[in-house]
């Protein structure tokens, strides 16, 4: 597999590699998660901005707001045990079995638990407004089959994510056309919020096909009840710290929407598509190197944090490149995608893509915050993130309405990833790491050496 792609670099490049074939797998694997992420970038973008333009403001707000409003719920879908699933399958991958199936009942569990906690709470909070009752439902249903997510843990844990990458980009593709074929014939909004829910079916079919096709039966699976014990001590930090996250991700919206209404949700999300569009880059990098990570710890703490100093340094370069245009572009680049509707989109914009920075920055720590068990640290940070988002937005959104929002969001994002690591003798080494990242670029050693 890695000589299809590695007889194309530069000959010093193939010397380096020579030899290195857990190193090649890992560009291997990094390259693959980065064709796939340029595509949904490129392709969800696109279609994304068609729809926005098609529904216009005030539809296209609530689409948002529904979507917005599952995803606060989604801590029970996740469960928080992503990063903890793959670490286990690393070490122990004999078990696959037993892990994936225990997994896999769990998420099972907290996606139904999700569907029915975020219809019961939208009943409540608007009991008269009968479409956002539906939209939500239907956003909802759609997470039942991220249950099937376990199996991209297995594939993760392989460092062989191609296999992920065939299952969604087939589903992505496939609903990206159905999307278009929608706006040709003047669907109405429901049928978007349909489309989003068989994107996850379909995602989850493929990754179920992949599965089988490399040789695995999802019918082995078992059930340990003393692993779903393992499992929810490890993960109910990370999942309520997941909460915290999707509150100070996703809370803004919410609070747009119940203070201003649907339009100023429209013109918030439309800002927000193309400011976050650019996460998949550290999710990509993470999810290829933290297997890295974990042979590294094992070798030399001088080693391991060497690494992730370089996976710092790189995340804020990556970052910066991406925020210091987009500051002085976001209002053409807001004209251009959206038209004359979305006026005001472009400072919202070029607010809110410095949350980046420090999104990056997180995203990095992640590895070290499961690897070393201080995932309690990790709910805190985000939990006081997430109160002083929803503080800030209450004083901000009635003066300066989605601009107001951004910036809410941003302040937030820096103190929960980066700031409030000084805090804490555990991870003031990572708050200094994360420092030195922001003022000096240049790193030392390249992350993959």
């Amino acid at each position: 597999m890695n000589s299809v792609w590695i007889k194309y670099l530069p000959v010093f490049v193939r010397k380096k590699l020579d030899g290195r074939h857990y190193l090649q797998k890992i560009i291997g694997n990094i390259s693959w998660l980065f064709a796939d992420k340029l595509l949904r970038m490129g392709v969800g973008l696109a279609v994304g901005v068609w729809v926005a333009r098609y529904l216009g403001v005030e539809q296209f707000g609530l689409l948002s707001y529904a979507a917005a409003f599952v995803t606060l719920f989604s801590m029970f879908a996740t469960s928080g045990l992503d990063g903890i699933v793959v670490r286990d399958l690393v070490h122990d991958p004999n078990h696959k079995d037993e892990i994936l199936g225990t997994a896999f009942m769990i998420k099972l569990a907290g996606c139904g638990m999700t569907m029915l906690l975020a219809v019961t709470t939208i009943l409540l909070l608007r009991p008269s407004d009968s479409q956002a009752h539906s939209m939500v439902a239907i956003v909802a249903a759609g997470t039942i089959f991220q249950s099937f997510d376990v199996i991209d843990f297995w594939f993760q844990s392989r460092v062989e994510s191609r296999w992920v990458i065939y299952a969604r980009n087939s589903a992505f593709i496939v609903v990206s056309a159905i999307r278009i074929v929608l706006i040709l014939h003047h669907a109405p909004l429901v049928a978007f919020a349909w489309a989003g829910s068989l994107e996850v079916l379909l995602a989850a079919t493929g990754l179920i096909v992949a599965y089988k096709a490399n040789g695995h039966r999802i019918l082995e699976w078992n059930v340990s009840a003393q692993l779903i014990r393992q499992l929810l001590k490890d993960g109910w930090p990370l999942a309520l710290a997941g909460m915290a996250v999707m509150l100070y991700m996703k809370v803004d919206q919410i609070m747009l929407g119940q203070m201003l209404g649907n339009r100023a949700v429209g013109m918030y999300s439309a800002a927000v598509r193309v400011s976050e569009v650019w996460y998949f880059i550290p999710m990509s990098i993470v999810a290829s190197v933290s297997p890295l990570l974990i042979e590294a710890r094992k070798v030399s703490a001088d080693l391991y944090y060497e690494r992730l100093s370089d996976l710092f340094r790189l995340m804020v370069a990556i970052a910066l490149v991406i925020a210091i245009p987009m500051t002085f572009l976001a209002g053409s680049v807001a004209a251009v995608l959206y038209g004359n509707d979305y006026e005001g989109v472009g400072p919202v914009l070029a607010i809110h893509i410095w949350a980046a920075l420090f999104v990056f920055l997180g995203v990095a720590q992640s590895p070290w915050t499961i690897n070393e068990g201080v995932t309690k640290l990790a709910l805190l940070r985000t939990s006081v993130g997430a109160v002083v988002n929803i503080l800030l937005n209450f004083l901000l959104i009635p003066r300066s309405g989605p601009l107001g929002a951004a910036i809410a969001t941003t302040i937030s994002q820096a103190l929960s990833a980066v700031f409030l690591n000084a805090f804490s003798s555990k991870t003031r080494k990572i708050f200094r790491l994360q420092l030195n990242s922001i003022f000096a670029l240049t790193p030392k050693r390249a992350i993959l050496s």
